[in-house]
């Protein structure tokens, strides 16, 4: 398998020599192409903070990321927003919808940055709508929308573009059960029917059951990480539960 994200002995310091705090700690990872993989962990364990570096977000302090075999860790100015336009897709925990544009020209923003001929943005647009149950929304502003369907807009929003890999930083945690469920039913399917490469952070089992691999996190390091395999989603939960309970307390939060 292709490996398409690459992630080598990455450290991130937060403050200054008084007050230093070690947020990733040496950690190292690969994503495969096509693959689906939850990051879990207690809050500050350092899960959003590795997002926040592969997204460029955040500049790492040591360590290098590679997606497709580029440097990341170095890009700057326009290769860097290019890049950002082109290769990322991001679903935020609160949506980040801009409440002034339809659904539909939520989605088609992006494709817009990227001069993208009209009927190419329609057909693109609709397609993915269709993809993730929206069609009906489209012309909807987001106030107009429940919560379950400005995730789905949003996470429209982050795969139009085709990007390379689709970073979602808890995608769920606003959602009821319903919304949630649906929601990650959607996400499952694009990844196995569509080969969208998925790399979600989460504390919560239940979401990261519907991944392929999960991989825990505590104290910025790598703690250990479980792949489902032949496993029904159903097992896969239970092997997650299995390792939240090895972790103690220190991830009551995602029971």
């Amino acid at each position: 398998m292709e490996h398409l994200l690459t992630i080598e002995n990455i450290e991130k310091y937060y403050g200054n020599r008084s007050n230093l705090t070690k947020a990733i700690d040496d950690i190292s990872l690969t994503v495969d192409k096509g693959e689906f993989v939850a990051i879990m962990g207690a809050s500050g364990s350092g899960k959003t903070t590795l997002l926040n570096c592969i997204s460029t977000i955040d500049r790492v302090t040591a360590g290098h990321i590679y997606l497709e075999g580029m440097d990341v860790t170095m890009l700057k100015g326009k290769d860097l927003h290019r890049f950002r336009s082109e290769k990322l897709g991001f679903i935020f925990q609160d949506f980040n919808l801009l409440d002034t544009l339809t659904a539909y020209e939520n989605i088609a923003l992006a494709l817009s940055i990227q001069k993208r001929p009209a009927k190419d943005i329609d057909e693109r647009v609709r397609l993915v709508a269709e993809q993730l149950g929206i069609t009906d929304v489209l012309e909807k502003y987001p106030y107009q929308m429940s919560g379950g369907q400005k995730q789905r807009v949003a996470s429209a929003r982050a795969i139009v573009t085709s990007p390379k890999i689709v970073l979602a930083d808890e995608p769920t945690g606003a959602l009821d059960s319903k919304s949630a469920k649906l929601l990650l039913e959607r996400l499952r399917s694009l990844n196995s029917e569509h080969e969208a490469t998925i790399l979600m952070v989460t504390h919560d089992s239940f979401t990261a059951s519907y991944a392929g691999r999960a991989v825990f996190i505590k104290d910025g390091k790598i703690f250990h990480e479980i792949s489902r395999g032949d496993s029904s989603r159903k097992e896969f939960f239970d092997k997650i539960i299995d390792v939240v309970t090895l972790l103690g307390g220190d991830m009551s939060d995602a029971l």
